[in-house]
């Protein structure tokens, strides 16, 4: 990666829904379908977000929601879906529509699912988290290393590229931190689809099992960075998000991105934790704007073919955003 600078792309955050299966004792996004704040998001919802994004030259639409199964027909079902998946693509269509590139954040999809959204999709996402088994994941089925991997690796197959990550802090050890960098690096030089690897520190959130136990040390953080840029191959970005960490703490261990940051929407997963403004982070580091989808791919076509005509429009001749 370049040391010159730092890249980020400028995105619009959609939850879709925060009707959940998993019960993940560190979340403060889920809810129950029977909750007073469950939502699913309509189309005309989204439009309105997406209609801003636009307004503020936002070229990334991310997608990003709970796994709902069966958990959300009733509320399907009130605005004529019956298939959550098939409501994501024709959200993802309507984001094509508004001039936003989608990157679908879409937990543990079957093969068929991930082949259905492709199109349209510039780039898609899945938090590996850990590759151990841990107790704050004991009510979340689909959190199993397992079932996530094989995700990943289905993305892989089918030429996907791919954002994924750990979560540290959540009851792993240094090692299960190095054996899911291990993993991920194992997936992308079998398949070349790894475009970012994300390193979160866990964030306590209010009225959950977690909310007293304590976020990682900027000492484990700058350790685990330092790992994932020793691990991974330097193709590979490694993320931190702003709003997590401050750049003159992450940057000298490796960060190369800082994700998506929007101009029009909160971190509804860190609702707490706001975007610092670019204006402030580009007087810490120079800053160059990418799509969604990264440079090395965007000149490979790997992208959806739904989402040519806007890609060729956003980026320049290096695959980065048209200045």
């Amino acid at each position: 990666m370049n040391p010159d600078y730092v890249t980020f792309s400028k995105n619009v955050f959609i939850p879709v829904t925060n009707i959940c299966r998993n019960k993940c004792h560190y979340c403060g996004f889920r809810r129950d379908p029977d909750s007073a704040d469950a939502h699913l998001m309509t189309p005309d919802q989204v439009s309105v977000l997406l209609s801003k994004g636009a307004s503020n030259n936002c070229a990334e639409a991310l997608f990003t929601f709970g796994e709902p199964d069966e958990l959300i027909h009733e509320a399907l079902g009130k605005i004529g879906y019956s298939n959550f998946i098939e409501y994501v693509a024709d959200l993802c269509r309507v984001a094509i529509t508004h001039g936003s590139l989608p990157h679908t954040n879409a937990g543990t999809l079957s093969y068929d699912e991930l082949r259905m959204l492709k199109p349209l999709n510039a780039s898609m996402g899945l938090m590996l988290e850990t590759i151990a088994s841990v107790a704050v994941h004991k009510d979340s089925p689909s959190k199993a290393p397992e079932i996530r991997l094989r995700v990943i690796t289905d993305a892989g197959r089918l030429r996907i590229p791919f954002t994924t990550g750990i979560l540290v802090g959540i009851g792993e050890s240094r090692e299960d931190r190095i054996n899911s960098l291990m993993a991920i690096r194992e997936l992308h030089l079998r398949y070349e689809h790894i475009q970012e690897v994300i390193i979160q520190p866990f964030v306590p959130k209010p009225n959950t099992p977690m909310s007293n136990h304590k976020p990682p040390s900027t000492e484990e953080m700058q350790e685990t960075i330092a790992l994932a840029r020793r691990i991974l191959p330097l193709e590979v970005a490694i993320q931190v998000p702003p709003n997590l960490m401050p750049l003159h703490l992450s940057i000298p261990y490796g960060v190369s991105d800082l994700g998506g940051i929007s101009p029009v929407t909160i971190d509804y997963i860190n609702p707490d934790n706001e975007w610092p403004a670019l204006e402030a982070l580009g007087s810490c580091v120079r800053l160059r704007e990418r799509l969604p989808i990264y440079p090395r791919f965007v000149l490979g076509n790997w992208y959806g073919a739904e989402t040519e005509e806007l890609i060729s429009k956003y980026a320049d001749e290096d695959g980065f955003r048209k200045c």
